[in-house]
């Protein structure tokens, strides 16, 4: 079996390909907090339907990943793979104890880099910022490459909003969750945010915490304002691609997550944008990354413009 962990804002999701058939499950963070190592990697067991001994490869999404930028065994990586601590996001330790279970098991395990300043393969203007995207967002991207594209768009909407652009199968940009479009919780640091950083109100990172269409007292609709910035998200991407003289075709420009998956904000992002959305589970990110260990595993050596360093 080839593992896929999608280290999530709300919780952890696991994949699993044996053959042609898929397993998922999802364990939240809370839960994964109490738990110690050996319930862990029973946990994973149980509910992707396998032993360990039958593992061939993990591979595994954490946090930020900007401490590294090739595809790497998880021995190889230092600090968890981040390049220092804090930054955006809660910590609740969920995910360090499914990290440090699977890095302790010996089961074989690589990791998953970010997108971020230091990566190889963006469009060099894109590293004006100094982190485009997670890890799991790579897992998205490979499944969506899976399935035959090569150019195209997605935007992964739940707590938070990733946008990601991809051109002949390369990773060439993406705005984090903290620079553009709000979540449902999270979003990025306006004027009166900074004067409440300022003032000792709010840390940042309780300032991008509170950010989102669900946390600022707005009023207008919530979906109403959330699907305007996705779909301005997705529109500034497309800019990027164009420059690349790639016109995106109707049908490559995807949603993901708990919010991307809902056939509201399908329809109000098609409306917006005048094209057919395509919706993938909110599982994609796992797949992908399963499907990433499998295509390791047999010899690829780059994955979406990433190298493999093992």
């Amino acid at each position: 079996m080839f593992i896929g962990v999608d280290h999530g804002t709300i919780g952890i999701r696991f994949a699993g390909i044996e053959d042609n058939e898929m397993r998922i499950f999802e364990l939240s963070r809370e839960e994964a907090a109490r738990m110690d190592a050996e319930a862990i990697v029973d946990r994973v067991e149980t509910g992707l339907e396998t032993r360990t001994e039958a593992i061939e490869l993990i591979a595994l999404t954490y946090s930020m990943g900007d401490g590294f930028s090739r595809i790497k065994k998880i021995e190889k990586v230092n600090n968890r793979g981040l390049s220092g601590e804090g930054g955006a996001g809660t910590r609740i330790g969920g995910g360090t104890n499914v990290f440090d279970a699977i890095k302790n098991s010996g089961i074989p395990t690589i990791m998953i880099p970010g997108i971020h300043a230091r990566s190889e393969s963006i469009d060099p203007r894109m590293r004006f910022f100094s982190h485009c995207a997670s890890p799991e967002k790579v897992g998205v991207a490979y499944h969506i490459y899976k399935k035959g594209f090569e150019h195209f768009i997605f935007s992964d909407i739940s707590s938070n909003t990733v946008t990601i652009c991809v051109a002949n199968g390369v990773i060439i940009g993406g705005i984090d969750a903290c620079i553009g479009a709000p979540g449902l919780y999270q979003g990025p640091i306006d004027l009166q945010l900074i004067r409440d950083i300022d003032s000792g109100k709010l840390s940042a990172g309780e300032a991008f915490a509170n950010a989102g269409v669900m946390r600022k007292r707005i009023t207008a609709d919530a979906l109403a304002t959330l699907s305007l910035f996705v779909a301005m998200e997705i529109s500034a991407m497309r800019v990027l691609m164009n420059d690349y003289g790639i016109c995106i075709s109707a049908n490559a420009i995807f949603l993901t997550g708990s919010e991307g998956e809902k056939d509201r904000m399908k329809e109000r992002i098609d409306q917006l944008l005048d094209v057919k959305t395509q919706t993938l589970t909110r599982y994609s990110a796992a797949i992908g990354c399963a499907e990433i260990a499998r295509d390791v595993y047999y010899g690829k050596n780059e994955i979406m413009g990433i190298k493999v360093e093992l």
